[in-house]
C-alpha cells in the first residue's frame, strides 16, 4: 500500500530569477539565472545531477515542445530532460516529477526548473489557445478576468455577502500582498498600495479591478531535490523536506452537473484533503505556518482559504478583513507578494511559490522573515474554476 512521500525527499538547493519586464534577458538567460543560484545553494557540480524536468507553457522557448532547450541552455551533462506542462500548474508538476523520481530510487539528485517570457508574446494578459485575435466572450473561451469574476459573483450569491463588503475583502487581499511584495527585491511590483487606491482603480471585470489582477511578467525558478541521507552527506543541515504532493484534475463534473454552484474550486478541496492526509495534518489552521496560493485574482485567494480549510466555508471574507492572512496574522499568505506582485510566468510560478517556503523555513527571507515557521503550503491552480488542475504541496522542517 502506498505510504506517501513524507520526509523521503529533501530540498538540496533553490534559485529564482528576478521577475518582471525582463526585456534584457532571453528565456535561456532567465534559466541560467535561476539554475546558477540553485546549484550554488546546493553546493554540487552539474555531473552530480541525474535527471531534470522542465516546465514551460509557450512554444517560443527553444524549438518544439521537448526538453532540449533546458539541456542546451544549461549545458546539462546529457541527462534526461523531460518537458511537462499542466496549464498554470506546470511548475508544480515538474516538482512532483523530480520528487517522485528521487523517492522511487530512480535517481539520487534531480532538478525541476520552470521559465516563461510572457512579455515577449505581446499579449496583455495570459496567452490563450485560440486562433486569431478575436476571443469569444463566452465559455469555454472567455478571458481569465471574466471567468474569475464569475467565481466572485457565485461566491457572493452562495453566501449572501454584501457586494461592497466583498469588494473591500478582495481589496484587502491586494493591499496585503503589495505590502509583502514591497519587501521582496525579486518581485515585479515592489510598491505598497492603499485601500483607497485599490477600490478606486478601473474595473476589469466586475467586481475585479486593476489591482485585483496579477500582472504579466517574465521569470524562472529552480529546485534541486535529493534524499535526506544524501543531503546530510553533502553537509546540509536544517533540512526542508516534502510532506505531501497532491494533484487533482477536473473530470468535467463541474460543468456537466447541477451540483456545483461555482462558488469554490472543487479540485482544490480534493487536493488539499489528500495532501493533509499524506502529511499527517489534522488541523491546518493550527499546523500550517504559512501559504503561497495561486492568487491570479484576489478573489481566488479569498476562496482558496476556504478550499484549504483555513477558513470556514462562507467565513473567508471576515477572516481576510480581520487580518488572519496578513504577515502578522494566524496563517500568513503570500509573504513574498504572491502572483499579485511577481506576476505569473506560467511555467515558473509553482516553483517560485516553493522558493519562498524554502527561504522562510531556513530563516533566510530577510526583512519579510516570519517567526519560527515549521510547515509551508503551496497551492497552484491551472485552468479556470470550472475545469482545472490543482496542485497542493506541503513542505516543512525535517521531522515537523
Amino acid at each position: 500500500m502506498a505510504t506517501g512521500i513524507k520526509d523521503k525527499v529533501a530540498i538540496l538547493g533553490m534559485g529564482c530569477s528576478k521577475f518582471g519586464e525582463r526585456w534584457d534577458a532571453s528565456p535561456e538567460d532567465l534559466m541560467v539565472e535561476a539554475y546558477t543560484e540553485a546549484m550554488q545553494d546546493a553546493g554540487i557540480e552539474p555531473s552530480q545531477l541525474d535527471a531534470a524536468w522542465f516546465s514551460t507553457h509557450m512554444d517560443d522557448v527553444g524549438v518544439g515542445r521537448g526538453g532540449t532547450p533546458m539541456g542546451i541552455a544549461l549545458r546539462l551533462p546529457n541527462i534526461g530532460v523531460t518537458r511537462v506542462e499542466n496549464f498554470c500548474a506546470g511548475g508544480s508538476e515538474a516538482i512532483r516529477a523530480a520528487v517522485y523520481g528521487v523517492a522511487s530510487g530512480a535517481c539520487d539528485i534531480a532538478i525541476a526548473l520552470g521559465v516563461e517570457k510572457l512579455k515577449d508574446t505581446g499579449y496583455g494578459g495570459l496567452p490563450v489557445s485560440a486562433v486569431g485575435t478575436y476571443i469569444p466572450q463566452w465559455y469555454p473561451n472567455a478571458v481569465a478576468p471574466a471567468n474569475f469574476a464569475q467565481l466572485a459573483s457565485a461566491y457572493r450569491a452562495r453566501h449572501g455577502v454584501d457586494a461592497d463588503l466583498l469588494k473591500r475583502a478582495i481589496a484587502h487581499v491586494s493591499v496585503k500582498s503589495h505590502a509583502n511584495g514591497a519587501r521582496n527585491p525579486k518581485a515585479h511590483f515592489q510598491k505598497a498600495v492603499s485601500m483607497e487606491t485599490v477600490l478606486k482603480a478601473p474595473i476589469i471585470a466586475e467586481p475585479l479591478g486593476l489591482f485585483d489582477c496579477a500582472g504579466v511578467s517574465d521569470g524562472a525558478a529552480a529546485v534541486i531535490v535529493t534524499t535526506p541521507d544524501i543531503a546530510r552527506g553533502l553537509g546540509k543541515r536544517d533540512l526542508v523536506t516534502f510532506k505531501a504532493l497532491q494533484v487533482s484534475v477536473s473530470n468535467g463534473w463541474e460543468m456537466h452537473s447541477n451540483e456545483w454552484d461555482g462558488s469554490y474550486v472543487h479540485t482544490a478541496r480534493i487536493a488539499a484533503r489528500k495532501a493533509y492526509a499524506e502529511a499527517g495534518i489534522t488541523d491546518p489552521r493550527r499546523q500550517v505556518s504559512m501559504t503561497e496560493v495561486h492568487d491570479c485574482f484576489s478573489i481566488t485567494e479569498l476562496v482558496t482559504m476556504e478550499d484549504l480549510g483555513l477558513s470556514e466555508v462562507g467565513g473567508a471574507v471576515r477572516d481576510v478583513l480581520d487580518g488572519a492572512f496578513d504577515a502578522e496574522g494566524r496563517n500568513p499568505c503570500q509573504i513574498d507578494g504572491g502572483l499579485k506582485c511577481f506576476g505569473h510566468p506560467i511555467g515558473a510560478s509553482g516553483i517560485r511559490m516553493l522558493y519562498e517556503m524554502y527561504l522562510q523555513l531556513q530563516g533566510r527571507a530577510g526583512p519579510r522573515q516570519l517567526a519560527n515557521p515549521t510547515i509551508g503550503l503551496t497551492h497552484n491552480l491551472g485552468g479556470q474554476p470550472s475545469q482545472n488542475v490543482c496542485s497542493v504541496s506541503i513542505v516543512g522542517r525535517e521531522g515537523a
